[in-house]
C-alpha cells in the first residue's frame, strides 16, 4: 500500500504562491475600477482634446511608448526630464535617439496625469497612463482597439546608456533589426506588424538621407526606391543638415490615417526608411509584407496581438517600481 505524500508545511506553500505570483505582474483589466473609476473617461477626453489640436500626437505616442518599452520595459523611464537631476546623470530622453521624439507625446501623458492627480492623487502609474493614451489614439485614427490591462509601477531608473543595443535603428540590416525584436520576445511576424505602427508618422531627413543623397560610389539614390519619391525627398531635404526639423511622412498616401497602405507601399518602392523598404525585399519578412498589403483585418488582428505583447513586456510591480507624483520627475 502506497504511502500518501506529506502535504506541504505552510511556509512551503506560500514560498509558492509567491514564486507564482511574482511571475506574472499583476495586470488586469480593473485595476482601477473602484480605485479611479473614472481613469478611462479622463484619458479618452484629454487624449481627443489633444489630437484634434495636434494630428500628429498619435504618432507620436505610439513612437514614445515603443521607445520606452524596448528599454527595460514598459515603465515610463522614458518620461523622466534632462533636467529633473542635479546628479549630472544623462536620461533616456538624453539618448541620440530619443532627442527627435515629438514633445506632443510627453506632453499630452504631463496633461493626462496632472488631471488624474487632481481626482485620484497617487493612484495612477505614469507607465499605464501612457499605455491606455497609445491605444486609445492609435484607434483614434482608424486602427484596432487592443485589450490594455492595468497596474504597472514607474521605473525607478532612466539611463541614456541603457538605450544602445535595445532601439532598433533605421540604418541597421535585416539581421541586426530581427535580432532587436527577437532579443525581446518577438517573432519576425510580430516584428513586421509592430514596424506597421509606421502608417502613421514621420521620420527627420537625417534618417533616409543615405538613400538619397549618397547611397554609393555608383548612385546617390538606393535605386530600390520608386524614383519621383526619390527626387521629391531630394527637394524637401535639402540643407537637411542646418535644418534638423526637416521630415517627411512614414506613409505618404494616407498619412494620418491608421491603416497598411504602408505595406502596399513598399511594394511600390515608397518605402522611407531603409529598413522600411528591406521589410517587401527580405526572404524572411516579405511574406508578411504582402499578406498585410492584401489583407487589412489580417494585420490589425496581428497588431493587436503585437501590442498587447509589447504593453507587458519586463513591467515593473511591488518594490521594483512606483507611482510617480509627476511624470517627468522620480519621487524621491
Amino acid at each position: 500500500m502506497m504511502t500518501p505524500p506529506r502535504p506541504l508545511p505552510h511556509s512551503s506553500l506560500l514560498l509558492i504562491f509567491l514564486l507564482i505570483s511574482s511571475s506574472h505582474a499583476a495586470l488586469t483589466t480593473n485595476y482601477y475600477s473602484k480605485s479611479c473609476p473614472n481613469l478611462e473617461t479622463i484619458i479618452r477626453d484629454i487624449v481627443i482634446d489633444k489630437q484634434i489640436s495636434n494630428p500628429t500626437t498619435a504618432a507620436g505616442t505610439l513612437r514614445l511608448f515603443f521607445h520606452d518599452c524596448m528599454v527595460h520595459g514598459c515603465d515610463a523611464s522614458i518620461l523622466i526630464s534632462p533636467t529633473s537631476s542635479s546628479s549630472g546623470t544623462n536620461h533616456e530622453r538624453d539618448a541620440d535617439i530619443n532627442t527627435s521624439l515629438p514633445g506632443d507625446a510627453f506632453d499630452l501623458i504631463i496633461r493626462a496625469k496632472a488631471a488624474l492627480e487632481l481626482q485620484c492623487p497617487g493612484i495612477v502609474s505614469c507607465s499605464d497612463i501612457l499605455a491606455l493614451a497609445t491605444r486609445n489614439l492609435i484607434s483614434m485614427v482608424g486602427g484596432p482597439l487592443y485589450t490594455v490591462h492595468l497596474g504597472r509601477k514607474d521605473g525607478l531608473v532612466s539611463d541614456a546608456s541603457h538605450v544602445e543595443g535595445n532601439l532598433p535603428r533605421p540604418t541597421m540590416s535585416m539581421d541586426q533589426n530581427i535580432k532587436a525584436f527577437q532579443n525581446k520576445g518577438f517573432s519576425i511576424q510580430e516584428m513586421v506588424a509592430l514596424i506597421g505602427g509606421h502608417t502613421i508618422g514621420f521620420s527627420h531627413c537625417k534618417e533616409f538621407a543615405n538613400r538619397i543623397f549618397h547611397y554609393n560610389k555608383n548612385s546617390p539614390v538606393d535605386p530600390a526606391m520608386n524614383p519621383r519619391f526619390a527626387v521629391r525627398l531630394r527637394e524637401l531635404c535639402k540643407g537637411y543638415e542646418k535644418n534638423t526639423t526637416v521630415a517627411a511622412f512614414n506613409d505618404v498616401m494616407t498619412p494620418g490615417k491608421f491603416d497598411n497602405v504602408y505595406y502596399k507601399n513598399l511594394k511600390r518602392g515608397l518605402g522611407l526608411l531603409s529598413s522600411d523598404q528591406g521589410l517587401g525585399v527580405d526572404q524572411r519578412t516579405r511574406g508578411f509584407v504582402e499578406l498585410y498589403a492584401a489583407n487589412e483585418t489580417a494585420f490589425f488582428e496581428d497588431f493587436k496581438h503585437a501590442m498587447e505583447k509589447l504593453s507587458e513586456l519586463e513591467v515593473k510591480s511591488g518594490s521594483e517600481g512606483e507611482v510617480r507624483r509627476r511624470c517627468d520627475m522620480f519621487n524621491a
